[in-house]
């Protein structure tokens, strides 16, 4: 056998240089940073980038984050009149596509609509689908149509709270009509009714099998209920449902605005049964206007998401104090065992952080 290495069947002949993965000419954008002035400018002017960073900082939980979008929510002027619609059902019911048409059909007759998706996150991984806008190719592209999905992360409090806030920027960017987008039947819609002036209840034919899986509460906030894919074959299924979802509507108690709720068939699909929501839902608002309810309603939702936002910052600074942080372990163990009770533990915590905001002397020895 030759000694020669090159001879051997082992050797490796020379190849390519691996090319570098990352290109060496290209050098990273540095962040775009804007101050609260261009941040309400560019939002005023309907800069549809401008707008979803502010939402970023909104969603973002970085103190200073924080800081500067407060700083640019106390600095927006007035919203011009808007109309804010809550959407919810059982999924499967197509909210995505319903609103994809109804959106459709309002861009058409000239409105500005404002698209916030509330997604499912998981609770494990904290990923979203976040899938919405392939659900509404036709309001995606749509240049007077803005779509924003929002992921829960298991923090309903929290994405309540930052939807709120983004519904105000949409507003000061011009759209009009607000959709919010529920992630389906459960805890989020009594949380989103308290951010809309309109609440509708999808739902499909079958009204037996569907009213077992939709809550009496929601049926109980919904100032109207739509029946959605009512076409071809499912036509007459859908005027039978129709009248069974008119029949349990009538057992509920008078509502506080003075409007009876009101059942209606649309298809998402075709687009039919469109022009007849829209016009529902502006009848509602022309009566309740009328009779002051819309106004009181907007004043007692303002006093509400004050009461929240009280809690929420008691709620951040209680649990962010070092003392609070060191002492909690122990006394969840000891809760844990059995050696203390919840309450008693809580209420200690409480105390003594109270006692520090009083000058660091303990309760027991003023």
């Amino acid at each position: 056998m030759p000694s020669d290495a090159r001879n051997s069947a082992l050797h490796v002949q020379p190849g390519v240089a691996p090319t570098p993965s990352v290109n060496s000419q290209l050098r990273p954008r540095p962040r775009q940073t804007r101050t609260a002035e261009e941040y309400v400018a560019g939002i005023q002017h309907g800069d549809r980038g401008v707008l979803s960073q502010a939402i970023t900082l909104v969603e973002s939980t970085h103190p200073a984050h924080q800081a500067l979008a407060q700083e640019v929510l106390a600095a927006l002027p007035p919203a011009a009149a808007s109309l804010r619609v809550g959407v919810t059902g059982v999924p499967g019911v197509g909210k995505s596509t319903f609103l994809d048409a109804l959106g459709t059909f309002l861009t058409e007759k000239g409105h500005g609509v404002a698209v916030l998706a509330i997604d499912p996150s998981s609770t494990r991984t904290k990923g979203s689908i976040l899938g919405d806008k392939t659900r509404m190719d036709r309001l995606a592209a749509d240049p007077n149509a803005f779509i924003r999905p929002s992921p829960t992360a298991g923090s309903l409090g929290g994405v309540a709270r930052r939807t709120r806030e983004t519904i105000r920027l949409c507003e000061a960017a011009g759209f009009d009509v607000i959709f919010v987008e529920t992630v389906g039947v459960g805890q989020s819609e009594t949380t989103v009714h308290s951010m809309v002036d309109f609440f509708l209840l999808l739902a499909l034919a079958g009204a037996g099998d569907e009213l077992q899986g939709i809550k009496r509460g929601i049926m109980e906030m919904a100032d109207a209920l739509v029946i959605n894919k009512a076409d071809g074959d499912n036509r007459t299924a859908a005027r039978r449902a129709k009248a069974q979802y008119r029949s349990a509507l009538r057992l509920f108690p008078p509502t506080a605005s003075g409007w009876t709720p009101e059942v209606a068939t649309c298809s998402a699909l075709t687009g039919e049964g469109m022009p007849e929501v829209w016009s529902l839902i502006e009848r509602y608002r022309q009566e309740t206007q009328a009779s002051g309810y819309f106004a009181a309603h907007r004043r007692e939702q303002a006093r509400y998401w004050l009461r929240q936002a009280i809690e929420h910052h008691l709620h951040t600074r209680f649990f962010s104090d070092p003392a609070v942080q060191a002492q909690l372990p122990g006394l969840e163990q000891a809760v844990v065992e059995g050696t203390v009770s919840p309450f008693v533990a809580a209420q200690r915590l409480v105390e003594e952080r109270a006692a520090k905001d009083a000058g660091g002397q303990h309760p027991s020895e003023v």
